[in-house]
This record gives C-alpha cells, structure tokens and sequence, in this order.
C-alpha cells in the first residue's frame, strides 16, 4: 500500500498542503524559517517530545512513482482541518465537507448520511510518516468528493512542474498550519528527504520525475494492497 492534507477553500488548499506554493516565490523565508515564538502555546519540553516521537522510522530507498504516490496522497491528509495527535497505525478518516477537507477518527457508519456523502478514505499513518489511504467507492464515480480530489491532484502535478527539486517544495514549516498538520507536515518532509538521500536524488529537479501517473485515481485506486 502506498502512502497517501487547517481548512481552506478549493482554491487555496495547497495553502496547507505545500506551504501556499500558490504564491511562494523560491527563495521565499515563509516556510523555511521558524518564527520566535510558538503562537499556540506548546511549550518547549512539550514541543521537542513531539517532534522526537515523529521521527521519521524505517525509511527505505523507494522508486520515483512510489515517492511522488506518497508525497501526494500524504499532502492530501495534511491539508485537513484535524486538532488531534494522530498515532501511527490508527484508523483516521478523511471527509470533504462544506468545501474543505477534515480528517477524524469518527467511521462514516457513525455519522450522518451527509457526513457519509463526503467521505474519501481511510488513513494511516505510518511509521515513516507517510500516510496510506484505502479510498472510498465514492472515489470511482463523479460526485463533490472525487471532483475536489481531481482540483487537488491537478495542482498537486502542476506544483512539480518546476526546475525546483523536491526537497525545496516541501513543507518544512509550513507556518499557516495549525500545531499538529504542521508538525506532521514536517515530519513528513524529513522522510521524503531521507528518501532522496538514500537514493541519490536529492538534486533532481522535480520536472525530471517522469513516473506520475497521469491522474489522481491511477495514484490513490491503483497503488491498494
């Protein structure tokens, strides 16, 4: 199974996803830099255990598709709206609702039929940071939910057409973020880079990766245990 993102309108959601990629300029301070202060109180102690327990673990060489399947479909996860710790190998679940992504640890079975209506998937994540989604049958027609993840994979493949490697578009910090997507996106970015490094990829402009499937269903409906 490959790996499969705050609350933002359709138009913005890479805002969370890649650090709002949409108007970041290379070279930009906005998602490399950490600010002073911790805006949302955590304290220190509290934040470094944190950031210790996610540690990327178990990070392994991975081909080109594999890399981008799970930069994308973990991206996907981070760019919802959630104010919980996720624990690695815990069912979460990712809604669109309202027009905005939420990830939960409430089934669809246990909610209404217009939460059911909006559901997309079931995550995990892993120990490496990555997330795994086994998405929804509402992925394989046309509806609000499969039509908002095609507005995602489209920017999401438009983002990688760019002389700037992956490492540089990922979100370090992504500073619009809310205390957890934002330490998760971190992690996440150390295992991508690792990754590249375990591979010798860490250089290689992003346009140069040719292995993307063509469409966000090839990422998330054929890449299922």
């Amino acid at each position: 199974m490959l790996a499969a993102a705050v609350s933002l309108s359709p138009g913005r959601f890479l805002t969370i996803a890649m650090g709002d990629l949409e108007r970041i300029k290379p070279g930009s301070k906005a998602v490399a830099e950490k600010p002073d202060a911790n805006p949302e109180g955590k304290g220190l102690n509290g934040f470094l255990l944190d950031w210790y327990q996610t540690e990327p673990k178990g990070v392994v060489e991975k081909p080109p598709r594999q890399v981008l399947a799970e930069m994308f479909t973990s991206m996907l996860v981070l760019s919802a709206k959630f104010k919980f710790r996720p624990s690695v190998g815990t069912k979460n679940y990712l809604y669109w609702i309202n027009g905005e992504w939420s990830l939960s640890l409430i089934a669809p079975n246990e909610w209404s039929e217009a939460r059911r209506r909006g559901f997309a998937g079931m995550c995990i994540l892993q120990r490496d940071m990555t997330w795994t989604i086994e998405p929804s049958d509402l992925l394989r027609g046309e509806n609000p939910v499969s039509e908002a993840l095609g507005r995602f994979y489209d920017a999401f493949a438009e983002k990688l057409d760019t002389d700037m490697t992956l490492e540089e578009i990922l979100p370090f910090y992504a500073g619009e973020l809310h205390y957890y997507p934002r330490l998760f996106a971190s992690a996440l970015s150390r295992s991508i880079r690792t990754t590249l490094i375990l591979t010798d990829r860490r250089e290689l402009p992003c346009r140069q990766y040719q292995s993307l499937p063509g469409n966000w269903r090839k990422v998330l409906l054929e890449n299922k245990d």
